[in-house]
């Protein structure tokens, strides 16, 4: 019965922590989470990095991005290897960084070079500037090309 209610209090301490704000837990991972002033730092060197942002593309023209990242869900993460290079250093992205520390393990154990992951939100938090990812118009060629019948 001692043992018991050791296990309760412990969870119930735990889901306190988790609800008052504390630092969120990642899941397990031997991936880096980024604070601002880090990755700021990586920006300046652009022709050395590759950001990989894992975030759905409503998520990405809702909340807003960096001017310039290789958008890969990451569902279709290991799919897709074969497409990024690997002469960089690569920062995952996601909101939170949830799913970009996700990623960064999946890429480390495929032998990619990463060092770190961020999110999105998280960097706005820290008075980081997002920028706003507009998608660009249907234009009329493209909607007439979807109505044709294959020939």
């Amino acid at each position: 019965m001692r043992k018991l209610m050791l296990i309760v209090l412990l969870a119930t301490t735990a889901t306190l922590a988790q609800q008052s704000g504390t630092t969120p837990r990642l899941p397990k991972t031997q991936v880096k989470v980024l604070t601002r002033a880090e990755l700021d730092d990586l920006l300046t060197s652009p022709s050395q990095l590759l950001l990989i942002d894992v975030r759905r593309p409503d998520e990405v023209t809702s909340i807003g991005g960096f001017p310039v990242y290789l958008s890969v869900q990451i569902g279709d993460l290991e799919k897709k290897l074969a497409w990024i290079p690997k002469d960089r250093s690569i920062v995952t992205v996601s909101n939170q960084a949830h799913r970009g520390a996700a990623a960064a393990d999946i890429l480390t154990k495929n032998g990619f070079k990463v060092v770190g992951t961020i999110g999105a939100e998280t960097y706005e938090k820290a008075g980081g500037t997002l920028t706003k990812i507009v998608p660009p118009p249907a234009t009329t060629a493209a909607a007439g090309n979807q109505n044709r019948s294959p020939q």
